[in-house]
């Protein structure tokens, strides 16, 4: 596996490593073996259609074959860049810029696969020859397929253990994503415990800034990124 190096929007990069061929193979291979299981029930249980006129039924398969041809552009949008198949193998979707994938990203890599798996597989051969790992639907929507097994977890890393008595400071910070509160937290770890005032000051600033925040309470910038990290696990949790 290849090392990826996604630069977030603070300036700050981090490591991850990119999910290699055969890993996104067997995903590939875990969500078709669906697809096919989905066509198969479909098969068995629809099989009184075959009285029917050929129009009719193939208006009643066009339909009933939009899960199949919609699969991974649903799944991933609503799974947050994972299909059953990635999420089995540990791998997801993500922007290059450290950004979580919008929707048109993955109707862009939707769209692709057109190229990529029906053209004689060729998005497989293009993802071992590629740096970063990537697709042609990839490339075209600067994402890439990252590997969760590293110590750096999307979803764990912006927990934070909270007082049951806890009082939220600022409501704003529901502007941010978990993709930016991971991304805060990294920066703020990192730079905490390297003594970085100068990346400290600028995120403090950037906050600020994004969360909208005009009255600031008086305290450090340590103090002031902790209370923000805990308000949005505040109110992420009970929403």
């Amino acid at each position: 596996m290849s090392e990826l190096q996604i630069n977030t929007t603070q300036n700050v990069k981090i490591k991850f490593t990119a999910a290699g061929a055969g890993e996104r193979l067997l995903a590939f291979i875990i969500d078709t073996a669906i697809k096919i299981g989905y066509l198969l029930v479909l098969n068995w249980t629809f099989g009184a259609f075959e009285n029917m006129d050929e129009w009719s039924q193939i208006a009643i398969n066009t339909v009933l074959s939009f899960p199949v041809m919609f699969y991974t552009l649903v799944l991933e949008s609503l799974l947050e860049g994972q299909t059953i198949g990635k999420r089995a193998l540990k791998i997801r979707v993500v922007k290059i810029d450290g950004y979580q994938a919008s929707l048109a990203d993955y109707v862009v890599r939707w769209f692709f696969r057109i190229v990529d798996v029906y053209i004689f597989g060729l998005g497989f051969f293009v993802i071992m020859f590629s740096k970063k790992q990537q697709r042609l639907g990839d490339m075209v929507a600067g994402t890439a397929v990252i590997a969760l097994k590293d110590k750096v977890n999307i979803s764990h890393t912006i927990l934070e253990n909270l007082k049951t008595d806890y009082k939220p400071t600022y409501p704003n910070v529901i502007k941010l994503s978990d993709n930016d509160a991971r991304i805060i937290k990294d920066t703020f770890t990192v730079a905490k415990a390297s003594k970085d005032y100068q990346t400290l000051i600028k995120l403090r600033n950037k906050l600020i800034e994004v969360v909208e925040i005009k009255n600031v309470k008086q305290r450090t910038d340590i103090e002031f990124i902790d209370v923000i990290l805990k308000d949005y696990n505040f109110y992420t949790q009970n929403m």
